[in-house]
């Protein structure tokens, strides 16, 4: 093998700038379509092009590239699609508000739609790609050869061509509906684009009296109507009472007087009204609530629209109200109606209240005119997860699928935006006449095309297909190699958003489904279960991460700690676990790298006990870690990985092989180096996928790479090299070899100072084979003498002893301990854990603290309590 020198620290900028640049130069993530290699694909669910890095993208991002990587080494012609979402509202919001920063604008008509789009374009220029800089940073392996936008000319002609298609199949239309409308920014939203949030509000009593036979209200009969928003009273046209409601039954065809706007409405009877709810009559404002929407259709009610598209009261809510925000208005109906007597009582009502999930301020329901979709290939979408044909991972997020898609409701699908992709609908500016088509009318002139856009959903529902060449024009060499794709990687909080669609998009359009796994990743908090936000300063910058961690830090860390599906309690500390694996790794390379080259292959006649236990182990450790990624559980993998070669590699394997490096045998010890050389190569393979920086960087340091990156290098299978029927001797015998260690540490033996040990081994034949590792023996318990002794053997009183399976061992503390100075030294530190342990009861003690303080926190210290006595217990048995 031809090596390099691997320096004493391990310093990962320098190895991840060199090698990533390398793997571009050389074009190992350009995928070739005409490879006769089978096909494995991902398309990167595309960050919006607002975006930048969060812990959220490296979770999702690093999964990617641990399929990919692994692909590659199992000989898959690999395609990682990437690209960037225009992501319509998140993106006009933020250039907006910047121009409205800069003093350009007050609002968008300030500008007007060309030169706004424009903006935009400019914008996303300068800023649209580091997020893309940044998912190189952290080693994604993407062809950035095919990187993709969902606004560039190719798709966005394929996003035209599919609403055209779908408009002639009679599946979109146009109709009056009633909407999610967002204030802020100004646009229909769908239901999946609301989030429903429980809000402590309150819940008013308002009198609307009864209109006598003579046409006046009554001073003394009214209606007692319970409302959560006042301000949309000031468009009531109607009062509702359930058709079976006794207390009211007569009252149904009379009029009250509605309050402040002093105008009579009916008394109207619908099975909508829930009879528990308040008094049992509730207002009904057609305009601006969807069950009043739905009840003023049957009864023919007007509708009446107080509050305007900006969240503003209109001309209609009366000249005090007018201009008035519509959460200001709330307070100043409730004070006037106060004032006149009308109010009748307020108490706490806690509901739920639509959110905008973009803007985060509540929702307006609003009649508009929009476009909608019927959903296609529902059925189809339904059977291919209800028969297994697409796997979800965790295999629970199928029911909430196949639940979203027996109960969905039309997509409204349109914006009131200007940036996306424009409605391909064009209207006669004489006749009216409608026209559809990806290119317009032949005679622009006569004809206005459609001011709103399509939702960024109807544009990258398309996204498993859509990126490959210029679909429908043409169907490129990459379609038909890549598609159907292979594995999706999302997170569950859009399963209906874009997983949901991608499938019936893909038969609609592709008759065949878009892939066959998709893998939900959890929700990152942190570690007091909270989820990240910038608002709470609890989410770190994963750039600042990779600089203190290393990017293969990061990503190994995280993986140690993101179990399937679930949520991830994010800890610093953990990719520190991440940074010191990489370093063990490292210095466990140099230590190979210190004993010389090696040509030789592994001699089993020459293998040691422990070299068969290393060996047999290696082969566990490759079973379980390709049988968890085949299964999707990545930290079931990591954790494998991590144990072995920490626990069985580095902790046992390097310290017995002392005896055959350090000894005569020249044999013996290229042996050794070949049984090293066996798990190192196979080591940075298994761990290439989760860490490529530092694998690429040690295989050519090692010569394992002969010129070749690691990335197809032959994913590991098991070698046999090892016999497994030495494990449980080994085993055992390593258990031994703890129980003699632990008397060392409950003595305070310092770690350089060598013990004398008797070894009373529980049969001769164990005592025979156990004598045959005497050299291994010395070195593991750092031993000036082993003595064996026979059953008959007695040791002195106050000898430390421990049992284990293979027999018991003793450690003779002559010369090893002062007794006056070691009582002393335990005294001491009884006294200090008391101390803690007094400052922690008054703390738990204080009712304030328990009250007040996050449930954590009070779990913490309790936890922490326990810990103590738990010490405080150890060091009074040493005293004693």
């Amino acid at each position: 093998m031809s090596s390099t020198d691997i320096p004493k620290a391990y310093e990962a900028k320098l190895v991840e700038d060199k090698w990533y640049q390398d793997w571009l130069k050389q074009g190992h993530f350009t995928a070739n379509p005409a490879s006769a290699k089978p096909p494995y694909c991902i398309v990167i669910p595309p960050p919006n092009v607002t975006g930048v890095l969060t812990m959220g993208h490296v979770l999702n991002n690093t999964l990617q590239d641990i399929l990919c990587r692994r692909k590659r080494m199992q000989g898959c012609e690999v395609l990682w699609l990437p690209g960037t979402d225009h992501a319509g509202i998140a993106t006009q919001t933020v250039v907006e508000r910047t121009l409205r920063k800069q003093g350009v604008i007050r609002h968008r008509n300030d500008l007007g739609r060309e030169k706004l789009v424009a903006k935009i374009w400019e914008w996303k220029e300068k800023h649209g790609g580091i997020i893309i800089q940044q998912l190189k940073k952290l080693g994604c392996s993407c062809d950035w050869t095919r990187e993709r936008f969902t606004m560039d000319e190719g798709y966005s002609k394929a996003v035209l061509h599919c609403f055209v298609a779908l408009y002639k199949k009679g599946l979109i239309y146009r109709g009056k509906r009633m909407v999610n409308w967002c204030p802020v920014s100004q646009t229909t939203l769908s239901d999946e684009e609301v989030t429903m949030k429980q809000v402590q509000g309150e819940l008013w009593h308002f009198k609307y009296p009864l209109i006598g036979k003579d046409g006046h209200p009554s001073k003394n009969e009214f209606l007692v109507v319970a409302t959560t928003r006042p301000e949309t009273m000031l468009g009531d046209e109607a009062v509702a009472v359930h058709p079976n409601d006794e207390r009211y039954k007569q009252l149904v065809g009379r009029k009250v007087l509605l309050p402040i706007q002093n105008k009579q409405i009916p008394i109207i009877a619908d099975p909508l009204v829930d009879p528990k709810f308040g008094t049992g009559c509730v207002k009904v404002t057609p305009a601006h609530d969807p069950a009043d929407y739905e009840m003023s259709q049957r009864h023919k009610l007007p509708l009446t629209v107080v509050i305007g598209p900006d969240g503003k009261m209109t001309e209609a809510a009366g000249e005090d109200y007018e201009e008035m925000d519509r959460l200001e208005c709330r307070e100043a109906v409730v004070e006037k109606l106060r004032l006149d007597g009308s109010l009748l009582k307020t108490e706490p009502y806690m509901h739920n209240v639509g959110y905008s999930e973009r803007a985060d301020v509540p929702i307006e329901p609003r009649v508009s005119e929009q476009w909608f979709l019927k959903y296609p290939q529902v059925e189809k979408s339904l059977a291919a997860v209800e028969h297994g044909d697409i796997k979800f991972y965790p295999e629970r997020w199928s029911k909430t699928y196949t639940h979203w898609l027996g109960n969905i409701r039309d997509w409204a699908i349109s914006r009131q935006l200007w940036w996306g992709h424009r409605i391909p609908v064009w209207y006669h500016k004489q006749t009216g006449e409608m026209h559809c088509s990806v290119n317009g009318p032949s005679d622009p002139q006569n004809w206005e095309q459609d001011s709103d856009v399509l939702d960024t959903w109807a544009s990258s529902w398309l996204w498993p297909f859509a990126t490959m060449g210029h679909w429908p024009a043409e169907q490129s060499d990459t379609l038909k190699k890549f598609y159907p794709t292979t594995d999706l990687v999302t997170g569950p909080d859009i399963i209906f958003f874009w997983v949901a669609r991608m499938i019936m998009a893909g038969y609609e359009f592709m008759d065949r489904k878009p892939f066959s796994n998709v893998y939900f990743t959890g929700i990152i908090r942190d570690s007091l279960g909270r989820k990240m936000s910038k608002s709470l300063g609890n989410s770190p910058d994963p750039l600042d991460l990779i600089a203190k961690y290393g990017a293969d830090g990061l990503r190994y860390g995280l993986m140690l700690i993101a179990p399937q599906g679930s949520d991830i309690l994010f800890a610093e500390e953990r990719m520190e676990v991440g940074r010191n694996f990489c370093n063990k790794l490292w210095n466990a390379a140099r230590l190979r790298q210190m004993q010389g080259a090696s040509t030789s292959e592994v001699k089993r006649e020459l293998l040691s006990s422990d070299d068969h236990f290393v060996l047999a182990k290696l082969d566990d450790c490759v079973r379980e870690v390709s049988g968890a990624l085949d299964r999707f559980e990545f930290n079931q993998a990591a954790q494998a990985l991590y144990g072995f070669f920490w626990g069985e590699y580095c902790d046992w394997y390097l310290e017995v092989s002392k005896a055959a490096l350090q000894g005569t045998d020249a044999a013996l010890k290229a042996n050794v180096c070949a049984v090293m050389d066996t798990v190192l190569s196979t080591v940075l393979r298994l761990l290439h996928p989760f860490a490529p920086f530092i694998t690429e960087e040690l295989w050519h340091g090692l010569g394992f790479a002969q010129g070749q990156t690691i990335q197809f290098a032959e994913w590991p299978k098991p070698t046999g090299l090892g016999d497994a029927s030495v494990v449980d001797w080994v085993s055992q015998k390593y258990a031994l070899i703890v129980a003699g260690r632990n008397l060392r540490a409950e003595k305070k033996i310092a770690p350089g100072k060598k013990a004398n040990f008797k070894i009373q081994a529980k049969t001769t034949d164990i005592a025979a084979r156990l004598q045959q590792e005497l050299p291994t023996l010395r070195i593991l318990l750092n031993a000036e003498q082993i003595e064996f002794v026979g059953a008959d053997f007695q040791s002195s009183a106050g000898t430390p002893a421990a049992v284990a399976e293979l027999g018991s061992i003793f450690m003779p503390l002559e010369g090893l301990v002062d007794p006056a100075a070691e009582r002393k030294r335990v005294e001491a530190q009884l006294v200090k854990l008391a101390k803690e342990i007094e400052g922690i009861d008054r703390k738990l003690a204080n009712q304030d603290f328990v009250a007040k303080a996050p449930p954590a926190v009070v779990a913490q210290q309790r936890t922490k309590r326990e810990e103590l006595q738990r010490q405080q217990a150890e060091l009074q048995k040493l005293l004693n």
